[in-house]
């Protein structure tokens, strides 16, 4: 039971200092995607090049599963190929928290997972 609160504590701060928050510049996906039963929203914005991400950051609110989600999630696809990150699975992205995930909050942890997924498909011009 110790050692599952210090993953509650590592969720928590990941929330308020999340890894790859913020705005890319020169970036060439982007996506945004929201869960309007709750309100987290999640913006995800991607370098790649030679179908590899050579950046990632995210902008967004909510609770802090959705957030400490995206802060992993960044952390993992970076340097990835497409490839790799479209094989990701939801048991992926929840396995990644180390939490057990209620029902109520399996769409919040999620949304980033959604919202990478979405920024492949999504080139800027």
């Amino acid at each position: 039971m110790e050692s599952l609160n210090i993953y509650k504590e590592h969720i928590l701060d990941l929330c308020r200092n999340p890894h790859n928050k913020g705005n890319l510049e020169n970036l060439t996906h982007e996506f945004s995607k929201n869960n309007p039963l709750c309100g987290d929203e999640i913006k995800i914005q991607l370098i790649i090049k030679n179908k590899r991400i050579i950046n990632v950051k995210f902008l967004g609110t909510g609770c802090a599963i959705s957030q400490a989600s995206a802060s992993l999630l960044t952390d993992k696809i970076k340097s990835l190929s497409i490839n790799q990150i479209k094989k990701i699975s939801e048991k992926d992205a929840l396995k990644i928290l180390k939490i057990p995930i209620s029902n109520a909050r399996i769409k919040c942890a999620l949304l980033p997972l959604d919202a990478i997924k979405g920024a492949l498909e999504n080139v800027r011009n």
